[in-house]
């Protein structure tokens, strides 16, 4: 066993042996690691090729999302104005109508009283101007009405009936003459 020539031969032999085991599984290993080279190339070239179009429709659906969230914002806004002018129409109505409202009450109310005063204060006929003068006889005054009952010899303590008294009295003007007459004495020449 002192043969130092074999054993450098069954050095090499392992040697050759290891180094065949080792090439035996390399070179599937090889082949599969060409395969995903190739196959990681091919991605690259098509990701090349794909990515910017997609990264600038990315890009461009952003902006298209940040323009129609501004004209979202501002179609809220214009709505709100809307619902705020259409709220402001609604009270301006319900206060035209509260003044129309108002004035009709406050007309009918001016035509009722009207009709009222007009009905309870009707003016006295006026005598028809008809071309006469006024009279420049003094108005008659009220005549004291005796009382025959005192001056009677059967003087009793209680006077009579009123109807009676009115029965005998003269008849006495209820109401002072007017003063119409009075306020123009001088009559109007007729032609």
């Amino acid at each position: 066993m002192a043969d130092p020539l074999f054993w450098l031969t069954l050095s090499l032999l392992l040697v050759a042996v290891s180094l065949t085991a080792v090439l035996m599984v390399a070179i599937p290993a090889m082949r599969e690691l060409s395969r995903a080279a190739r196959s990681a190339e091919k991605l690259f070239d098509t990701l090349g090729r794909e990515l910017p179009p997609t990264l600038e429709a990315i890009r461009l659906t952003g902006l298209e999302l940040t323009e129609l969230t501004d004209e979202l914002n501002d179609g809220v806004h214009q709505a709100g104005q809307v619902v705020k002018q259409v709220d402001q129409g609604f009270n301006s109505a319900r206060q035209q109508a509260k003044a129309v409202n108002t004035g009709t009450k406050s007309a009918w109310a001016g035509v009722r009283a009207a009709w009222r005063a007009w009905i309870k204060t009707a003016p006295p006929p006026k005598p028809k101007n008809l071309g006469h003068r006024p009279s420049t006889l003094p108005t008659p005054r009220p005549t004291q009405v005796k009382q025959p009952w005192r001056n009677s010899p059967s003087h009793s303590s209680s006077p009579p009936d009123p109807e009676q008294l009115r029965s005998r009295s003269p008849s006495v003007p209820s109401q002072p003459p007017s003063s119409e007459a009075d306020a123009d004495p001088q009559p109007s020449p007729r032609d």
